[in-house]
């Protein structure tokens, strides 16, 4: 727990592997026991499961603080609050080792906290968890670029740190793909308060959630997207979304004064219209004052649409970054704030 609130700005790990040892049977990180993931490496990060969905393509949890996505060659952890989410680095390199899999890339990203004074090492400050990565990395992955991008926006800048063996990234199977990662403060006090659990009300984590996706709409954000939500006590509420082969994820910490969303997803860029709906829709569910949107992709075709997505429902860009990182690609960085009436 942060001093003056909970911290819901997440710090996101992204990892990516290689290895064909038939073994695996193309199960790759897959084949690592629960009790690897929840007792040693969640664990070090100080987190645990609470709700767990999973298909053919990969492996949904939800954490006590966030979310956690398994692939064979990939695995994404978010978490938000005071949790050391880098210290989970050297657990993951270690048991992937023995399923014979060689790390290729590495992107860490997150927004500014609300509460940085609470933090502790090594995300005590930017320049303390690139050095910790630096160390945690094997010199194979020898192309690497930590930056900041700014914003007009005080509250909001994006830290990212890319490292990989290779400069640029390429497609796979032909397909382009995107990450869009949204941030939002002040949300609609209204809407927060469907966040909250009603004292007394005997329902659990998985009932109130289910109902919290429910009336809030974010089942429809992704309408066919198989829904793994739970609401925590006394608020707060959690959601990872699998369809076919990918993912997205809600976050919500509604607490008025210190107020946070977040939504992700990945997509195809030959399905960009997706983004466009996607975004209202995320929008209409929290009505935030000010949204940050990192979009990260090898192609432009993506983030010119988020301005047209958002501007028509109030919301006015107030600056756009730009800067290109090993493997990742571009990472554009575009912040919002609602217009004020006249």
């Amino acid at each position: 727990m942060a001093l003056s609130g909970f911290e819901g700005f997440e710090k996101r790990l992204e990892l990516h592997f290689f290895g064909d040892d038939p073994k695996n049977v193309g199960l790759g990180l897959r084949l690592l026991d629960f009790e690897i993931l929840d007792e040693q490496i969640l664990q070090a990060v100080q987190c645990t499961v609470v709700s767990a969905v999973a298909n053919h393509y990969f492996d949904a949890y939800v954490l006590s603080e966030s979310s956690l996505f398994v692939y064979p060659t990939k695995i994404i952890i978010k978490t938000c609050g005071t949790t050391q989410l880098l210290k989970s680095v050297a657990p993951l390199l270690r048991h992937a080792s023995l399923l014979r899999l060689t790390l290729t890339s590495c992107r860490y990203s997150r927004g500014n906290f609300i509460f940085p004074a609470a933090q502790p090492f090594p995300h005590d400050t930017f320049q303390n968890e690139v050095v910790y990565l630096e160390d945690s990395l094997p010199d194979s992955l020898c192309y690497r670029k930590a930056s900041v991008m700014p914003s007009k926006t005080p509250s909001h800048s994006w830290h990212v740190f890319s490292a990989s063996t290779e400069a640029t990234s390429y497609p796979l199977n032909g397909d382009v793909m995107y990450t869009i990662e949204i941030c939002m403060t002040e949300l609609d006090r209204d809407l927060a308060r469907s966040f909250f659990q009603h004292p007394g009300d005997g329902k659990n984590g998985d009932t109130a959630g289910k109902e919290m996706t429910e009336i809030t709409g974010i089942g429809e954000i992704i309408p066919g997207a198989l829904i793994c939500d739970f609401a925590f006590d006394p608020c707060g509420y959690s959601m990872n979304g699998i369809d076919g082969d990918r993912h997205s994820t809600i976050h919500v910490t509604p607490e008025d004064g210190f107020s946070y969303a977040s939504y992700e997803c990945v997509g195809s860029v030959y399905d960009c219209d997706d983004v466009v709906r996607v975004l209202k829709r995320v929008f209409k569910v929290f009505r935030p004052a000010t949204m940050s949107v990192s979009t990260t992709c090898v192609s432009h075709d993506v983030w010119t649409l988020v301005a047209g997505a958002l501007e028509p429902l109030g919301m006015k860009c107030r600056s756009c970054a730009v800067d290109e990182f090993p493997a990742a690609g571009n990472v554009v960085y575009q912040t919002f704030t609602a217009r004020r009436n006249k």
